[in-house]
Parts: C-alpha cells; sequence; structure tokens
C-alpha cells in the first residue's frame, strides 16, 4: 500500500441541484422542511456525527442561495449539472481543486435520503477501507418482483435470489469515481444511474455493504410523513 493510500482521507459530496419534481413541493424538496429542519439539514448531521469525514461538499444547482455554511467543514459549491452524474461529476473536480487527492476517499450521498445514521455512514467506512474497489450500502431485495408489460399488466415475475436495492452512501477513491464518470461526460452520462453503475462500467465490482429500511430515499410526497415520523421517533 502507497503512503498515499495509507493516509487517505474521507470526504463526503452530496449532490443537491435536483429540482424534486416528484416530490409536490413548492420548493426542492431537499430544502422542504421535516421534523422542524429543512431535508438536507438532517443529512449534514448525520455526516457531521462522524469524525472520520474531513469535509463535506454539497453541490447545488448555479444561484442557489438557500444554503449558507455554518461550519468550515462543509463546503457549498455552486456546480451542480443538468444530471445528478455530472453534478458529482463536477464536485469531484471541485474536491480535488480544493486540496483533495485523487487517493482520497468520497462518500456520495442523496440530500434526500435524510433518516441515514452516522453508524451506518461507519459502518459503510470500515468495510470500504481496506477494499481495493469500495461499494455501497444497499438492501437484499425483500419483495416479489413483477416485470410489467406494454399494457400496464404483469407479464413476469422475476427471480428476486441475488437482487439488491442500492441506497447510498456510495463510496470510492476520488480519483477513480472521477475518471470512471469522466469515460461517459461526452455522451451526457447516460446509462449512470448512480457511482457504482460508473465503477460497474469501467469493469470493476463494487462491494455491496448491507443498509438500513430506514435510509429510503425521499421521493413521492407520501414518504415526507414517514420521514418525519422516523425523525420524531428518534428524538423522543
Amino acid at each position: 500500500m502507497s503512503a498515499d493510500a495509507s493516509t487517505a482521507r474521507c470526504f463526503a459530496l452530496l449532490p443537491c441541484a435536483g429540482t424534486g419534481s416528484r416530490a409536490g413541493t413548492a420548493q426542492p424538496k431537499q430544502y422542504q422542511p421535516v421534523a422542524g429542519r429543512p431535508m438536507v439539514q438532517h443529512t449534514l448531521a448525520a455526516f457531521a456525527g462522524v469524525p472520520r469525514i474531513a469535509r463535506v461538499l454539497v453541490v447545488v444547482a448555479p444561484g442557489d442561495g438557500f444554503l449558507q455554511p455554518q461550519s468550515t467543514s462543509i463546503l457549498v459549491a455552486n456546480c451542480g449539472g443538468a444530471t445528478r452524474a455530472e453534478s458529482v461529476f463536477n464536485g469531484l473536480q471541485r474536491l480535488l481543486a480544493e486540496g483533495a487527492r485523487p487517493t482520497d476517499w468520497v462518500l456520495v450521498h442523496d440530500a434526500a435520503r435524510c433518516l441515514i445514521a452516522p453508524a451506518q455512514i461507519d459502518a459503510l467506512i470500515d468495510a470500504c477501507l481496506p477494499d481495493a474497489v469500495g461499494g455501497l450500502l444497499a438492501l437484499p431485495l425483500p419483495d416479489t418482483l413483477k416485470h410489467a408489460g406494454a399494457d400496464g399488466r404483469v407479464d413476469a415475475t422475476i427471480d428476486r435470489a441475488h437482487k439488491w436495492l442500492a441506497q447510498t452512501p456510495q463510496m470510492f477513491r476520488i480519483g477513480l469515481l472521477r475518471d470512471a464518470l469522466a469515460a461517459h461526460a461526452a455522451g451526457g452520462f447516460a446509462g449512470i444511474t448512480d457511482e457504482a453503475s460508473a465503477i460497474e462500467l469501467a469493469g470493476l465490482a463494487p462491494l455491496l455493504v448491507p443498509g438500513s429500511a430506514q435510509n429510503f430515499k425521499v421521493t413521492y410526497p407520501e414518504d415526507f410523513a414517514l420521514a418525519e415520523a422516523v425523525l420524531r421517533s428518534r428524538i423522543a
């Protein structure tokens, strides 16, 4: 192991430039109040509870002034792109410009997964630090999986064995992930649905680290009430 690898730091990157159109909110969903705070603030608080995270970079859309960092450990960058992958790619470039090294690790996390807990972040770091590739939090698929035909009816039942639901954070070396995304930049990052998919297309196999069912992504209007209930239960 090189000296750089043995002293690698961990950074977090939160793509926060989306509009959240499916959430039905008047503002980007990551800024919607949940349990008394904007959703993204709950996410940031979880990462603040992990001492091994050297810095958190929040990538927002150009002109977005909603977030005002309250700590030097949080950097807000107005370099959000048209897609999540573009926002992540731009954020990685910013991390490197700010002094991160290609051999450092980055944990990319959805701002709308506001129920992530510090213990889950630590579990991912513990699993990935000794790994040659890196990995992601995920859950084995618990339900029967159906395939829909063009008429909206089931036309097949898919075997759920060995199938996992991808979550975030997803943790990889900054340089590795940057290069994996760069290979698809000219095509608008087509086919890149998460960071792991970019690593897979580079010919590598990310590690699956068991996550939590509570670490769901707030996506639809009914998800807000569930997230609120979980967050308030943690406070009680």
